[in-house]
């Protein structure tokens, strides 16, 4: 599956383990929406990763990818410590100048 850069260095950092890809797959004030809480800015995205990263201990596997209306939509496979694992999301990126601009993961 082609990817767009950014999207593909997310994934890519999130077998790694890699905050500092991830930090800079954002644009500067980008937004991130999951659980119900938005994170806004390069700052609080590594935050929001970190915690995510050391409650859930995930890895999430890119399955398919849709290109509609702005937004590249993929659903992934999520795999971690949390009930219902391993589960399928979607994560619903928005992309602006080659970074993710807004990513809604549901």
């Amino acid at each position: 599956m082609q990817l767009p850069p950014a999207i593909d260095a997310f994934f890519e950092a999130e077998t790694r383990n890699d905050v500092s890809t991830v930090e800079a797959a954002f644009s500067q004030d980008a937004t991130v929406k999951d659980e119900g809480a938005e994170h806004s800015g390069s700052e609080a995205i590594g935050a929001w990763w970190r915690a995510a990263k050391a409650k859930y201990r995930h890895v999430a596997e890119p399955l398919d990818a849709t290109a509609t209306d702005g937004r590249t939509v993929v659903r992934a496979r999520v795999t971690g410590q949390f009930p219902g694992s391993p589960a399928t999301l979607t994560f619903a990126f928005t992309l602006a100048d080659d970074r993710i601009a807004r990513l809604e993961i549901g």
